[in-house]
């Protein structure tokens, strides 16, 4: 996909931020749309359908994390990317940011050259899944990937996960019972130009225990983790 093709909406509160951002996203060659608080940002997210969202916390009227559960819960954005854009850098900010289904975490003030190489770290697995060939179902001990509607069914019951969940989930069940390692799984899922939480592998694992099993997944304390079929 060209660049010029890719919508990004930037939302914050402060002007200033919206501009100088949003000039250098826009001198990339990107649409770029704005919006000023949460409210606003689901309006807009539905209206634009935007590849990627760029995320301010601390807004007026609706806060990200509020935007961000009611985006995904949007059946037509469920897969849009999603970074929070925030001075917030407190641990318990970036697990609330992933728990409503973010992507990503970039903390406040960042320059806006290593912005932009982030943002294109992003979107470039956009371009990747527009030119691979996604629609394979893949049955794996009875629970079925299907990489087209980016959803997982078990026992009958389609589940539908966020885009990073989904990802993490198809690495790991790509090989039932190997062990993946923690910075495997940050390269091949998160991108290795994309910094993330250390806890960030660890907040996605528990989201997919409790939706999927807490069988299927097995911590391999100090090395990574794997997906198992049938353990109890």
């Amino acid at each position: 996909m060209e660049i010029s093709n890719l919508k990004i909406l930037l939302v914050d509160d402060e002007p200033d931020i919206l501009e100088i951002v949003g000039y250098n996203l826009k001198n990339e060659g990107y649409q770029v749309f704005t919006a000023s608080n949460g409210i606003e940002a689901v309006e807009a997210a539905i209206k634009y359908k935007p590849h990627l969202i760029i995320l301010d916390i601390m807004m007026p009227e609706m806060d990200g994390i509020e935007a961000c559960e009611k985006i995904r819960a949007t059946k037509s954005l469920e897969n849009v990317l999603i970074t929070f854009f925030t001075a917030r850098g407190e641990d318990y900010s970036q697990v609330a940011g992933f728990n409503v289904g973010a992507d990503d975490y970039i903390t406040k003030p960042i320059k806006p050259k290593v912005l932009v190489s982030k943002v294109k770290a992003l979107l470039r697995r956009v371009k990747e899944n527009t030119t691979t060939e996604t629609s394979d179902k893949v049955d794996v001990g009875g629970i079925i990937i299907d990489r087209e509607e980016y959803v997982i069914i078990k026992e009958g019951v389609k589940l539908s996960l966020p885009r990073k969940e989904f990802e993490l989930f198809s690495l790991l069940a790509s090989k039932p019972g190997k062990v993946f390692k923690r910075d495997d799984i940050l390269d091949k899922v998160w991108g290795n130009e994309v910094v993330v939480g250390g806890r960030t592998i660890d907040v996605h694992i528990r989201k997919l225990r409790e939706k999927i099993g807490d069988n299927n997944f097995k911590t391999v304390k100090g090395v990574g983790y794997k997906f198992v079929i049938n353990e109890d």
